[in-house]
């Protein structure tokens, strides 16, 4: 499948079975987490695998995985982000982020769904997780297998209705 393809087809699952993620499924999705480009290759990234009951029921605390057996906190360490010397500014979000977005299209392409979740209290998850004080937990992505008797499967032709058509996004040197 094409790249594009892939994109495509990958949408947020809100509904899962209680089937668990294969450990080789999530070997290949914490691969390509490990392997997802960052600031000055500076690799910032921790990433918290959580199956357990207990542990999702943590982050069940602040926020909501929708039954997903399986959630990664997807933290960076401030102590290792680049800074751009331009503008002082740190890539701890956009480092995660990349991060994730290379876990979520990983879980896709293995068949599984995701859900990337952004809304939630950072200070419940440090406590929760006891995470050192350079430990920012920026993403938390929800996997598992999409439980389609809950939620229809989103078809891929679906961007042409909900996208804005480039023409509105892009210019040549230009606006």
């Amino acid at each position: 499948m094409s790249f594009l393809e892939l994109a495509k087809k990958r949408y947020s699952v809100r509904a899962y079975t209680n089937q668990a993620v294969e450990k080789e499924k999530l070997d290949m999705i914490l691969e390509a987490g490990r392997i997802a480009p960052t600031g000055a290759n500076k690799q910032p990234q921790h990433l918290i695998v959580v199956q357990s009951e207990e542990g999702l029921n943590k982050i069940g605390k602040t926020g909501k995985i929708h039954g997903a057996p399986l959630a990664i906190i997807v933290c960076s360490d401030v102590t290792k982000t680049w800074t751009n010397p331009m503008n002082q500014k740190k890539l701890t979000e956009i480092d995660a982020s990349i991060v994730t977005d290379h876990m979520m299209l990983a879980a896709t392409d293995l068949g599984l769904g995701s859900v990337w979740i952004n809304w939630f209290d950072s200070d419940v998850i440090k406590t929760e997780f006891s995470l050192p004080e350079n430990l920012e937990p920026v993403n938390i992505l929800a996997i598992g297998y999409a439980d389609t008797e809950k939620v229809a499967a989103k078809t891929p032709f679906r961007h042409d209705e909900t996208r804005n058509p480039l023409s509105s996004m892009v210019s040549f040197e230009k606006l």
